[in-house]
Formats: C-alpha cells, sequence, structure tokens
C-alpha cells in the first residue's frame, strides 16, 4: 500500500492525529511505569522465606511480670506442646514481617568500622523446630549453649549464633562463614551454623542487602520473649490458634493473649503493597480503555469525515480490504509515533521516581513490551470504524454529505 496517501490525509486531519499520538505516548508511559512498578510489588509479596510458613502460627502474650518469665514461659510451652496437632512450640522475642525492627550493627573485626544492620532474634530451646529453620552448614545450638545463655540490655549473653546464607556471603564473602566471629558493642559470637534465608523483621525498608539480614541466639526464658510460635500441620492452624489463645489466656488471667496464623501476619505485613498493586492495575485498566475508547472515537469521526474519499477509492476499484487495510495503516504509523514519544517519557518518568523515590531502573524490556501493547490495542480499536468505513457502498459514501 502507498503510505504518501495516508500522510498527506494525515497532513489534513492535524488534530486529530496529534491527539492519538499523544494519547498512545501517555498510556506508554504509564503502562510502562505501572507494569515495571506491579512487577516489583508482586515479586516482594512472594519473597521467600526460610521459616515454615505453611505450618506456623503465633501467639503473642503481653501484660505478664517478666520477673515470673523463668517459671511462666515454660509452663506455657508445656500447655502449649499438649494441645492436639501442635508438633512444636518456642518462645521468641520476635518474628520476621513483625515490622517491629529489632536492629544490632555487626561488624566481622574488633575494630570494624562498616557494619551490617541485622534483624535479631532470640529463641528458647526448641525454637529451630517450631520456626522450620533449614540448616545448610554448621549446627543448632546445643543444650549446654542454651542453658549458658540470656538477655541483658537486649543483647546476648551467649557465645554462638546462627546466620543466614545472605549474611554469610555478605559478611564474608568467598569464605566460610561457619567458625568467624561476629562483632557488635564490644562483644563477639562465634557462627555454628547458616540457615537458609530468612527475611527480615521489615524487609522492605532494609533494601536489597538487608532483606534476609537475620541473627539468631539462644537464650533461656525471658521476660522479653513475648512471642510463642507453635508448629503444627496446615489444615490444624486455624483450631490451634483458638485452642492456643484460650489456654494460654487460662494460665495468665491478667494478660492481654492474642493469635494468628504465620500466613495472616505475611497478608497483614504486605497488605498496603497488595494495595498498590490493585491501585495500579486500576490505572492501567483505565488508561487501556481511555486510550481505546479516544481510537474509536476519532477514528469513527475520520470514518464520517471521509466517506467521499472512501467512496471514490471504492468507485476506482478499491476492495473492503483495501480500506480496512488502509486504515490500520494508518493507525500502525500513529501508534509508531506515539510509542516512541512514549518510551522517552517512560525513561524520564523511570529517572524521576529513581531521583525522588528510590526506584530502581526499569529494565529495557518494558519499553518494547508496552510498545507492541499499544500497537495491538490499537489495531483492536481501529478495527470496529475501519470495517464500517470498508462496508460503506460507493453509491452512499459518494452522496453529497
Amino acid at each position: 500500500m502507498e503510505i504518501r496517501p495516508i500522510f498527506s490525509s494525515l497532513r489534513r486531519h492535524r488534530i486529530p492525529a496529534l491527539l492519538i499520538v499523544l494519547e498512545i505516548a501517555l498510556a506508554c508511559a504509564v503502562l510502562c511505569n505501572a507494569v515495571f512498578m506491579i512487577g516489583q510489588r508482586m515479586a516482594n509479596i512472594h519473597w521467600p522465606n526460610g521459616i515454615d510458613e505453611a505450618g506456623i502460627s503465633v501467639i503473642t502474650v503481653n501484660g505478664t511480670d517478666a520477673k515470673l518469665a523463668a517459671s511462666n514461659i515454660p509452663r506455657d510451652l508445656a500447655a502449649l506442646r499438649g494441645v492436639a496437632g501442635v508438633t512444636a512450640a518456642a518462645a521468641v522475642t520476635s518474628m520476621p514481617l513483625d515490622q517491629s525492627p529489632a536492629l544490632t550493627g555487626f561488624t566481622t573485626t574488633p575494630d570494624g568500622k562498616t557494619t551490617v544492620n541485622t534483624s535479631v532474634y532470640f529463641m528458647g530451646r526448641g525454637g529451630e523446630q517450631a520456626l522450620g529453620l533449614h540448616l545448610l552448614q554448621g549446627r543448632f545450638f546445643n543444650a549446654e549453649e542454651y542453658a549458658d545463655s540470656g538477655l541483658k540490655d537486649f543483647q546476648s549473653t551467649a557465645h554462638v549464633a546462627l546466620v543466614t546464607a545472605s549474611d554469610a556471603k555478605r559478611l564474608w564473602p568467598g569464605k566460610d562463614a561457619l567458625g568467624k566471629q561476629l562483632y557488635a558493642n564490644g562483644k563477639s559470637w562465634t557462627v555454628v551454623g547458616v540457615v537458609s534465608d530468612v527475611l527480615a523483621m521489615d524487609p522492605t525498608t532494609s533494601g536489597p542487602g538487608g532483606r534476609y539480614s537475620s541473627v539468631f541466639y539462644p537464650s533461656q526464658p525471658d521476660g522479653m520473649m513475648g512471642n510463642y510460635v507453635v508448629r503444627s500441620a496446615p489444615q490444624d492452624r486455624d483450631r490451634i490458634v483458638r485452642e492456643a489463645v484460650q489456654t494460654i489466656s487460662a494460665l495468665n488471667p491478667g494478660a492481654v493473649v492474642e493469635g494468628k496464623t504465620y500466613a495472616r501476619m505475611r497478608s497483614d505485613y504486605f497488605a498496603n503493597t497488595s494495595s498498590m498493586v490493585w491501585m495500579l492495575v486500576l490505572v492501567c485498566a483505565v488508561m487501556l480503555a481511555v486510550t481505546v475508547f479516544g481510537i474509536v472515537g476519532l477514528t469513527s469521526f475520520w470514518v464520517g469525515q471521509r466517506r467521499r474519499q472512501i467512496g471514490i477509492r471504492r468507485a476506482v476499484g478499491a476492495t473492503r480490504g483495501h480500506i480496512l487495510h488502509y486504515f490500520q495503516t494508518e493507525n500502525f504509523l500513529l501508534s509508531t509515533g506515539g510509542v516512541v514519544v512514549g518510551m522517552l517519557l517512560a525513561f524520564g518518568i523511570n529517572l524521576y521516581l529513581m531521583q525522588h523515590y528510590a526506584m530502581t531502573r526499569m529494565p529495557w524490556y518494558y519499553l518494547p513490551g508496552g510498545a507492541v501493547a499499544l500497537w495491538l490495542i490499537g489495531q483492536l480499536a481501529v478495527l470496529g470504524p475501519a470495517l464500517r468505513a470498508a462496508a460503506v457502498p460507493p453509491v452512499v459514501a459518494t452522496r453529497s454529505v
């Protein structure tokens, strides 16, 4: 098909053509960045976690006498282990994704200046079984290490620690972490085990390197250990949470006892992220709908304005296929102009977001992906008006209007 007549027609209809180009450019820019942000947020929501999320429930106890922790915690744990279906239970100070960061800055040398801020977890005897930690190297804590440990000013009095695989690589790149020393606040701990990556307490604010930055310490019962981790089969979790709350409430009449499955904890943590994803999906849907209706409306207007031109072409031998191809080619040229401008605009928006909102750089393949999507949408949007134009008989199209 000759392209020159199409450009000639577009020059005579500059304003509608410019409107379509700008509409497609804006849609392309918004679509590329929105889809990129959706992908990032969805990846966050599905971050893997090195604990048994499907089988864990968490019972939180507040308002008890911290001085009685040494006797109350073993009593409570014995009662929890007696609940039907419970396979393991332990006391811990905090949980991954609990949004209450307890961070310690670690170094690998006594006089190290570069610190790695890491989420710190203190867990009682059996904590590794209750959490479902996966050991990659070394060993878990033994009975002597649990007995010879505790908390003082929220610092471990133990001499051993577990680190995640990510921290092991970050702290000792290319080396074996077992037997290495962690230093903080004038104390040191020997790494006796490396576990699968466990999410930090607040990974969305920890940056890429700190997402799985976690250190585990052994601890005897302490008043700071206000969470009981209960592990069971996934199908028993809801029942066990109800029975566990009733059991602990009966043993601690003045305490505030709450329980939830870890799946619920994770859902609560990512609730705002999920809302943002749906909001961005809605923005994309609305933008694409506006673009489609805009193309349909302007193309329909063009068809009405060019009925005589269409009739003349039909009269000199143009088929319906020729007319249809004409409008599709015209739309493709407009879409191409729009996506070129849109890709430049999308890149500029991404740079702005990087500078002001700590966004990462958008991969290059989002740009051609958005262009292909807009080309396809443009072709689908123009199809209806183009078919109507192709269906106009020459005798009707050439009448005076």
